[in-house]
Protein backbone atom coordinates (compact mmCIF):
# COMPACT_ATOMS: atom_id res chain seq x y z
CA UNK A 1 0.00 0.00 0.00
CA UNK A 2 1.03 3.65 -0.44
CA UNK A 3 2.21 5.64 2.59
CA UNK A 4 3.21 9.29 2.75
CA UNK A 5 5.90 10.02 5.31
CA UNK A 6 8.83 12.26 6.22
CA UNK A 7 12.08 11.41 4.47
CA UNK A 8 14.19 13.90 6.44
CA UNK A 9 14.18 17.64 7.13
CA UNK A 10 12.25 19.36 4.36
CA UNK A 11 11.62 16.13 2.44
CA UNK A 12 8.54 13.98 1.91
CA UNK A 13 8.25 10.61 0.22
CA UNK A 14 5.52 8.25 -0.95
CA UNK A 15 6.56 4.64 -0.36
CA UNK A 16 5.11 1.13 -0.59
CA UNK A 17 4.68 -0.69 2.73
CA UNK A 18 2.86 -3.89 3.73
CA UNK A 19 -0.79 -3.34 4.62
CA UNK A 20 -1.28 -3.60 8.41
CA UNK A 21 -3.37 -6.32 10.00
CA UNK A 22 -5.45 -6.14 13.17
CA UNK A 23 -4.14 -7.93 16.22
CA UNK A 24 -6.20 -8.63 19.30
CA UNK A 25 -8.09 -5.52 20.40
CA UNK A 26 -7.04 -3.58 17.29
CA UNK A 27 -8.76 -2.30 14.16
CA UNK A 28 -7.48 -1.43 10.69
CA UNK A 29 -9.04 1.54 8.91
CA UNK A 30 -9.03 2.35 5.19
CA UNK A 31 -8.28 6.05 4.83
CA UNK A 32 -10.99 8.38 3.54
CA UNK A 33 -9.54 11.77 4.55
CA UNK A 34 -6.73 13.17 6.67
CA UNK A 35 -6.09 16.86 7.24
CA UNK A 36 -2.66 18.43 6.87
CA UNK A 37 -2.03 20.03 10.26
CA UNK A 38 0.27 22.89 11.16
CA UNK A 39 2.27 20.48 13.33
CA UNK A 40 2.81 18.28 10.25
CA UNK A 41 4.30 21.33 8.54
CA UNK A 42 6.49 22.03 11.58
CA UNK A 43 7.73 18.44 11.60
CA UNK A 44 8.64 18.83 7.95
CA UNK A 45 10.60 21.96 8.89
CA UNK A 46 12.28 20.08 11.75
CA UNK A 47 10.71 22.36 14.38
CA UNK A 48 8.98 19.85 16.64
CA UNK A 49 10.34 18.10 19.71
CA UNK A 50 8.26 14.91 19.43
CA UNK A 51 8.26 11.89 17.14
CA UNK A 52 8.36 12.58 13.43
CA UNK A 53 5.27 10.59 12.41
CA UNK A 54 2.85 12.69 10.35
CA UNK A 55 -0.89 12.52 9.72
CA UNK A 56 -3.01 12.69 12.86
CA UNK A 57 -6.42 13.90 11.64
CA UNK A 58 -7.64 10.73 9.89
CA UNK A 59 -11.09 9.36 9.17
CA UNK A 60 -12.12 6.32 7.17
CA UNK A 61 -13.93 2.99 7.07
CA UNK A 62 -13.03 0.06 9.28
CA UNK A 63 -11.46 -2.65 7.13
CA UNK A 64 -10.64 -5.25 9.78
CA UNK A 65 -11.61 -5.82 13.42
CA UNK A 66 -9.38 -7.83 15.73
CA UNK A 67 -10.49 -10.38 18.31
CA UNK A 68 -11.98 -8.90 21.45
CA UNK A 69 -13.09 -5.58 19.94
CA UNK A 70 -16.63 -4.61 20.95
CA UNK A 71 -18.92 -1.98 19.48
CA UNK A 72 -17.08 -1.60 16.17
CA UNK A 73 -17.72 -3.43 12.91
CA UNK A 74 -16.21 -3.75 9.45
CA UNK A 75 -17.59 -0.94 7.27
CA UNK A 76 -18.15 1.54 10.12
CA UNK A 77 -17.33 5.14 9.23
CA UNK A 78 -14.99 6.46 11.93
CA UNK A 79 -12.77 9.35 12.98
CA UNK A 80 -9.69 8.21 14.88
CA UNK A 81 -7.72 9.95 17.60
CA UNK A 82 -4.05 9.07 17.39
CA UNK A 83 -3.12 9.67 21.06
CA UNK A 84 -4.74 8.49 24.30
CA UNK A 85 -3.77 9.04 27.95
CA UNK A 86 -3.42 6.21 30.46
CA UNK A 87 -6.15 7.58 32.80
CA UNK A 88 -4.23 6.11 35.75
CA UNK A 89 -1.24 8.34 36.49
CA UNK A 90 -1.02 11.42 38.75
CA UNK A 91 -1.12 13.74 35.72
CA UNK A 92 -4.37 12.19 34.51
CA UNK A 93 -5.81 12.33 38.03
CA UNK A 94 -5.34 16.13 37.97
CA UNK A 95 -7.27 16.28 34.69
CA UNK A 96 -4.24 17.16 32.53
CA UNK A 97 -4.93 14.25 30.17
CA UNK A 98 -3.02 15.52 27.14
CA UNK A 99 0.13 15.93 29.24
CA UNK A 100 0.07 12.31 30.41
CA UNK A 101 3.48 10.64 29.79
CA UNK A 102 1.70 7.84 27.92
CA UNK A 103 -0.22 10.21 25.65
CA UNK A 104 2.43 11.00 23.03
CA UNK A 105 3.71 7.40 23.00
CA UNK A 106 0.42 6.05 21.65
CA UNK A 107 -0.13 6.44 17.91
CA UNK A 108 -1.68 4.93 14.81
CA UNK A 109 0.53 2.91 12.49
CA UNK A 110 2.05 3.96 10.09
CA UNK A 111 0.31 7.37 10.32
CA UNK A 112 -2.68 9.10 8.80
CA UNK A 113 -1.26 9.58 5.29
CA UNK A 114 -1.58 5.91 4.40
CA UNK A 115 -4.07 3.90 2.37
CA UNK A 116 -4.78 1.97 5.57
CA UNK A 117 -3.64 2.33 9.18
CA UNK A 118 -3.76 0.22 12.33
CA UNK A 119 -5.26 1.55 15.55
CA UNK A 120 -3.56 0.02 18.64
CA UNK A 121 -5.63 -1.79 21.25
CA UNK A 122 -5.03 0.87 23.90
CA UNK A 123 -6.51 3.52 21.59
CA UNK A 124 -9.48 1.31 20.72
CA UNK A 125 -10.28 0.37 24.31
CA UNK A 126 -10.07 3.99 25.50
CA UNK A 127 -12.61 5.29 22.98
CA UNK A 128 -10.32 6.81 20.37
CA UNK A 129 -12.29 5.31 17.46
CA UNK A 130 -15.36 7.52 17.08
CA UNK A 131 -18.25 6.18 14.99
CA UNK A 132 -19.55 8.87 12.65
CA UNK A 133 -23.12 9.89 12.10
CA UNK A 134 -24.12 9.57 8.44
CA UNK A 135 -24.64 13.33 8.34
CA UNK A 136 -20.95 13.99 8.97
CA UNK A 137 -19.04 14.30 5.68
CA UNK A 138 -15.51 13.02 5.22
CA UNK A 139 -14.03 16.56 5.05
CA UNK A 140 -15.82 17.43 8.31
CA UNK A 141 -14.63 14.18 9.89
CA UNK A 142 -11.01 15.10 9.10
CA UNK A 143 -11.49 18.35 11.06
CA UNK A 144 -12.94 16.77 14.20
CA UNK A 145 -9.52 16.31 15.83
CA UNK A 146 -8.26 19.90 15.34
CA UNK A 147 -11.66 21.26 16.36
CA UNK A 148 -11.39 19.04 19.42
CA UNK A 149 -8.10 20.76 20.27
CA UNK A 150 -9.99 24.05 20.39
CA UNK A 151 -12.73 22.61 22.61
CA UNK A 152 -10.10 21.17 24.98
CA UNK A 153 -8.44 24.58 25.19
CA UNK A 154 -11.73 26.37 25.82
CA UNK A 155 -12.60 23.97 28.62
CA UNK A 156 -9.18 24.51 30.15
CA UNK A 157 -9.41 28.30 30.17
CA UNK A 158 -13.01 28.21 31.40
CA UNK A 159 -14.82 30.29 28.76
CA UNK A 160 -17.76 32.12 30.41
CA UNK A 161 -20.98 32.63 28.49
CA UNK A 162 -20.91 35.89 26.54
CA UNK A 163 -17.11 36.18 26.72
CA UNK A 164 -15.27 38.39 24.27
CA UNK A 165 -12.53 36.50 22.46
CA UNK A 166 -9.75 37.59 20.13
CA UNK A 167 -7.85 35.00 18.05
CA UNK A 168 -4.41 36.02 16.82
CA UNK A 169 -3.82 33.89 13.75
CA UNK A 170 -6.86 32.76 11.77
CA UNK A 171 -5.18 29.84 10.07
CA UNK A 172 -7.14 26.57 9.94
CA UNK A 173 -6.90 25.85 13.66
CA UNK A 174 -7.51 29.49 14.59
CA UNK A 175 -10.67 29.48 12.47
CA UNK A 176 -11.80 26.29 14.16
CA UNK A 177 -11.10 27.87 17.55
CA UNK A 178 -13.20 30.90 16.66
CA UNK A 179 -16.11 28.72 15.58
CA UNK A 180 -15.82 26.49 18.65
CA UNK A 181 -15.77 29.54 20.92
CA UNK A 182 -18.94 30.83 19.27
CA UNK A 183 -20.61 27.42 19.59
CA UNK A 184 -19.71 27.31 23.29
CA UNK A 185 -21.24 30.71 24.01
CA UNK A 186 -18.75 33.47 23.18
CA UNK A 187 -20.53 36.78 22.73
CA UNK A 188 -18.01 38.43 20.39
CA UNK A 189 -15.07 37.02 18.43
CA UNK A 190 -12.41 38.99 16.58
CA UNK A 191 -9.15 37.96 15.00
CA UNK A 192 -6.03 38.80 13.02
CA UNK A 193 -4.77 37.12 9.85
CA UNK A 194 -2.46 38.14 7.03
CA UNK A 195 -4.21 36.04 4.36
CA UNK A 196 -7.32 37.71 2.84
CA UNK A 197 -8.58 34.22 1.92
CA UNK A 198 -8.51 33.10 5.52
CA UNK A 199 -9.94 36.37 6.84
CA UNK A 200 -12.88 35.86 4.48
CA UNK A 201 -13.34 32.31 5.81
CA UNK A 202 -13.52 33.73 9.32
CA UNK A 203 -16.04 36.38 8.40
CA UNK A 204 -18.30 33.77 6.77
CA UNK A 205 -18.97 32.14 10.11
CA UNK A 206 -17.86 32.74 13.67
CA UNK A 207 -15.73 35.90 13.51
CA UNK A 208 -17.29 39.35 13.91
CA UNK A 209 -14.22 41.40 12.95
CA UNK A 210 -10.98 40.45 11.23
CA UNK A 211 -7.95 42.67 10.75
CA UNK A 212 -4.59 42.39 9.01
CA UNK A 213 -1.88 42.26 11.73
CA UNK A 214 0.38 44.35 9.50
CA UNK A 215 -2.07 47.24 9.95
CA UNK A 216 -0.49 48.88 12.99
CA UNK A 217 -2.97 49.45 15.78
CA UNK A 218 -5.90 47.73 14.01
CA UNK A 219 -6.19 44.88 16.51
CA UNK A 220 -6.15 47.26 19.48
CA UNK A 221 -8.76 49.48 17.83
CA UNK A 222 -11.06 46.51 17.09
CA UNK A 223 -10.79 45.26 20.67
CA UNK A 224 -11.38 48.72 22.12
CA UNK A 225 -14.53 49.18 20.02
CA UNK A 226 -15.92 45.82 21.09
CA UNK A 227 -15.08 46.16 24.77
CA UNK A 228 -15.32 49.91 25.40
CA UNK A 229 -11.59 49.95 26.03
CA UNK A 230 -11.57 47.21 28.69
CA UNK A 231 -9.88 44.46 26.68
CA UNK A 232 -11.09 40.98 25.81
CA UNK A 233 -11.71 38.19 28.29
CA UNK A 234 -9.62 35.76 26.25
CA UNK A 235 -6.84 36.32 23.72
CA UNK A 236 -5.83 33.20 21.81
CA UNK A 237 -2.34 32.87 20.37
CA UNK A 238 -3.01 30.54 17.43
CA UNK A 239 0.41 31.06 15.87
CA UNK A 240 3.91 30.28 17.06
CA UNK A 241 5.49 33.73 16.81
CA UNK A 242 6.64 34.93 20.28
CA UNK A 243 5.89 38.57 19.41
CA UNK A 244 2.23 37.62 19.03
CA UNK A 245 2.17 36.41 22.63
CA UNK A 246 3.33 39.83 23.77
CA UNK A 247 0.59 41.48 21.71
CA UNK A 248 -2.01 39.12 23.17
CA UNK A 249 -1.08 40.14 26.72
CA UNK A 250 -1.84 43.76 25.78
CA UNK A 251 -5.30 42.96 24.38
CA UNK A 252 -6.79 41.23 27.42
CA UNK A 253 -8.67 42.95 30.22
CA UNK A 254 -7.55 43.03 33.84
CA UNK A 255 -7.87 39.45 35.11
CA UNK A 256 -8.10 38.21 31.53
CA UNK A 257 -6.56 35.10 30.00
CA UNK A 258 -4.04 34.47 27.23
CA UNK A 259 -4.29 30.96 25.80
CA UNK A 260 -1.00 29.74 24.30
CA UNK A 261 -2.50 27.53 21.59
CA UNK A 262 -0.13 27.66 18.60
CA UNK A 263 3.19 25.81 18.55
CA UNK A 264 6.15 28.14 19.21
CA UNK A 265 9.52 27.59 17.62
CA UNK A 266 11.81 25.37 19.68
CA UNK A 267 13.99 27.55 21.90
CA UNK A 268 11.86 30.69 21.52
CA UNK A 269 11.52 33.03 24.50
CA UNK A 270 8.73 35.22 25.86
CA UNK A 271 9.44 38.95 25.85
CA UNK A 272 6.78 40.65 27.95
CA UNK A 273 6.50 43.15 30.79
CA UNK A 274 6.08 40.66 33.63
CA UNK A 275 5.28 43.36 36.18
CA UNK A 276 2.42 44.52 33.97
CA UNK A 277 1.08 40.97 33.79
CA UNK A 278 1.38 40.67 37.56
CA UNK A 279 -0.39 43.94 38.33
CA UNK A 280 -3.20 43.26 35.84
CA UNK A 281 -3.64 39.64 36.88
CA UNK A 282 -3.23 38.26 33.36
CA UNK A 283 -3.22 34.46 33.19
CA UNK A 284 -1.06 32.61 30.65
CA UNK A 285 -2.48 29.14 30.00
CA UNK A 286 -1.00 26.73 27.44
CA UNK A 287 -3.16 24.09 25.84
CA UNK A 288 -1.98 21.09 23.86
CA UNK A 289 -3.93 18.56 21.76
CA UNK A 290 -7.33 17.05 22.65
CA UNK A 291 -9.16 14.11 24.17
CA UNK A 292 -11.61 11.50 22.94
CA UNK A 293 -14.38 13.14 24.97
CA UNK A 294 -13.84 16.53 23.36
CA UNK A 295 -13.73 14.99 19.89
CA UNK A 296 -17.06 13.36 20.69
CA UNK A 297 -18.37 16.78 21.75
CA UNK A 298 -17.30 18.26 18.40
CA UNK A 299 -19.04 15.40 16.60
CA UNK A 300 -22.23 16.09 18.55
CA UNK A 301 -22.14 19.79 17.71
CA UNK A 302 -21.62 19.04 14.01
CA UNK A 303 -24.54 16.60 13.96
CA UNK A 304 -26.77 19.14 15.74
CA UNK A 305 -25.80 21.85 13.25
CA UNK A 306 -24.16 24.07 15.87
CA UNK A 307 -20.66 23.81 14.37
CA UNK A 308 -19.72 23.91 10.67
CA UNK A 309 -16.45 22.32 9.61
CA UNK A 310 -16.38 21.06 6.04
CA UNK A 311 -16.71 24.49 4.40
CA UNK A 312 -13.22 25.31 5.71
CA UNK A 313 -11.71 22.64 3.45
CA UNK A 314 -10.46 24.54 0.42
CA UNK A 315 -8.51 21.67 -1.21
CA UNK A 316 -8.88 17.89 -1.37
CA UNK A 317 -5.97 16.02 -2.97
CA UNK A 318 -5.45 12.27 -3.35
CA UNK A 319 -2.68 10.53 -1.45
CA UNK A 320 -0.61 10.32 -4.63
CA UNK A 321 -0.32 14.13 -4.47
CA UNK A 322 0.28 14.48 -0.74
CA UNK A 323 3.49 16.46 -1.30
CA UNK A 324 1.44 19.03 -3.21
CA UNK A 325 -1.05 19.03 -0.33
CA UNK A 326 1.76 20.03 2.03
CA UNK A 327 2.87 22.81 -0.32
CA UNK A 328 -0.66 24.22 -0.44
CA UNK A 329 -1.17 23.92 3.32
CA UNK A 330 1.98 26.02 3.80
CA UNK A 331 0.69 28.73 1.43
CA UNK A 332 -1.95 30.84 3.26
CA UNK A 333 -2.61 32.96 0.18
CA UNK A 334 -3.85 29.89 -1.71
CA UNK A 335 -5.45 27.56 0.83
CA UNK A 336 -7.46 27.46 4.03
CA UNK A 337 -7.55 23.78 5.07
CA UNK A 338 -6.07 21.02 2.94
CA UNK A 339 -7.22 17.40 3.18
CA UNK A 340 -5.56 14.31 1.72
CA UNK A 341 -8.01 11.66 0.51
CA UNK A 342 -7.61 7.89 0.43
CA UNK A 343 -9.32 4.83 -1.07
CA UNK A 344 -12.36 5.01 1.23
CA UNK A 345 -13.24 8.55 0.18
CA UNK A 346 -16.60 8.47 -1.61
CA UNK A 347 -17.60 12.12 -1.88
Amino acid sequence: MKVGRLAGPGRLELVDLPRPTAGRGEVVVDLAACGVCGTDLEKLRGNYQTAGKIGHEPAGRIREVGDGVRGLSVGDRVAVHHHVPCYRCAVCARGDLTFCPTYSRTNIDPGGFAEAFRVPAENVERGAVLRLDDRVTWPAAALIEPAGCAVTALRKVGLPSGARVFVLGLGPVGLLYARAARALGAGWVGGTEISPLRRAAGERDGVDVTVDPRDDGAARAAVDRATEGMGVDLAVVATGHPAVIREATRLVRRGGTVNLFGLPDAGSRLDADLQDLYLRGVRLIPSYATTEADMAEVHRQVVEGRLRLDDLVSHRLPLARFDEAFRLAATPAEAVKVVVTGPAFDG
